[in-house]
Parts: structure tokens; sequence; C-alpha cells
């Protein structure tokens, strides 16, 4: 299992707090920030900065959008015009808003969906395997699921992955719906962007033998079929697929009891 459980490792990399500062919304937890940081949120009214946390008072929240937007306009991270939910827990109700580019830096957890594109023919089950943009900002050209993409403001992650398989791979919204949730998967990742802290909603979709994904918004450059056991060699023996994208399928196929 040392093949499989190095890409576990690998995004649990992260050892909190470490130096960080637990980063507050009132008397929610939200995120985690480096000392730096903590020095730039100092000057911006409604957040208080003391040696043990960082806090923005519950009735500054709704200007985290704000400050975010300030620092990015300083250099400290890439404006990525897709706001998130900020919660205090994976359930909990939304404290704030804030950009995608910004979830790093401010080490606040971050929801997604990664679906795993099965198909059953004569000879065996087979995953759709995307590869991504050689144009893409982060992790280009790696290998990838046939739908995956963060849960934005205000929406479910059903809701995104309806949304993100027709954008994706010209799944029709009534093919997409019938996706099955088979679990969760978390973890705490240093990444040159920052910490990343996600949520993966993991879904299977069995797609017809005759259905061929189209990609459709330029993210992914192309799409090919793939026996399982073809999936499951590349996941032991290279880093190939997207960091994240090797979880999903582990756990794929412990439930297929391939591994």
């Amino acid at each position: 299992m040392d093949e499989f459980e190095r890409h576990f490792a690998a995004c649990n990399n992260a050892r909190l707090p470490g130096e960080r500062l637990p980063l507050r919304i009132g008397a929610g937890l939200v995120g985690w920030v480096r000392p730096e940081m903590a020095q730039e949120l100092r000057q911006f009214a409604g957040v208080l900065v003391a040696p043990d946390a960082v806090t923005l008072l519950a009735e500054a929240a709704d200007g985290l959008q704000d400050i975010a937007l300030a620092l990015s306009e300083r250099g400290h991270f890439r404006w990525r015009r897709e706001a998130f939910d900020v919660r205090a827990g994976a359930s909990g109700p939304v404290l704030a808003q804030l950009d995608r580019g910004a979830l790093p830096a401010f080490g606040v957890l971050a929801h997604g969906v990664h679906v795993n594109g099965l198909v059953r023919r004569p000879d065996g089950l087979h995953l759709w395997v995307a590869r991504r943009s050689p144009t893409k900002q982060l992790d280009p050209g790696k290998l990838d699921h046939i739908v995956a993409g963060g849960v934005g403001a205000g929406m479910t992650p059903l809701e995104t992955l309806v949304k993100e398989a027709g954008e994706e791979a010209a799944i029709p919204p009534e093919l997409a719906a019938q996706a099955v949730p088979v679990g969760g998967i978390g973890y705490a990742m240093e990444r040159p962007e920052g910490l990343r802290r996600d949520l993966l909603h993991c879904f299977d979709l069995e797609l017809p033998e005759d259905f061929l994904p189209r990609a459709a918004d330029g993210e992914v450059e192309s799409f090919e079929l793939w026996p399982i056991g073809q999936v499951l060699e590349t996941v032991r023996q290279t880093d190939d697929f997207k960091f994240n994208v090797n979880l999903v399928l582990v756990d794929l196929f412990r439930r297929l009891r391939v591994i």
C-alpha cells in the first residue's frame, strides 16, 4: 500500500497550527494565517490582531472580500473572480465570502467536487481521464477527473457537479444529475500558493458506452477512456494525476476491492 499512501502523505503535509495563527470571524475558527499575513491584516478596520489569534469582528465580516481584494492588488495572491463561502466547520452557517485566489493565504476550507466517470464494457470497467489544459494556472497538463471543480458561493456540491459537467465535458444536466455521492476526503496541504484545506465531495457517475465527453470550456485539453487497471498502475507508479485526484482514485480502488 505504500505506493498509494504516499499520495495521502503528500496531501497532508501541513502541520497546524505550526507558525500560523488562527483566523476567526467572531468566535468561529475559519482559517489559519502566517505571521506576515497577520501583520498585513492589522491595518484594516474591524480586524483585531493579537499574539495568539487574528479576529475579524462579526459585524465586519462582509468586508472580508474588500480586504482580500486590497491584498491581491498588492501582489499577495492572484484574484480569481470566484467567490467561495466561508464557514467555521464544513457544514456551519456562511459567515462571509472570499475569492478563490485568497483561500490558501487565509487557510480557509474550500469545498470541491470530483466525479469518477465510469463506463462498464464487455472487457471490464473503464474510467474517463481528462488531461488539463497546458495553459491552466495550477497543475497544467496533469491528468484529472472527467469533472472536478470548486463549490462556489451559494451552491451545493450537486449543483456544482451539474454545472461543471456541462462546462467541462458537455455532459447533459439530466445525465450528470444521476451521479451518486460516495463520500468525502479532506486534507491540509502546503502548496506554493499557500495552505490548501480542501474537502472533496466524491461522486460516481456511470456513463453510457456510447457517450463521448467533449472539452467545452477550454479547461481540458482532451479525454481518454482507460481500463481501470491502467488507471491503478498510473496512480501506483507515477505522479501524472493532479495531486488530489489520486486520493479520490485510491478510494475508488478500495471500494472496487482492487486493492
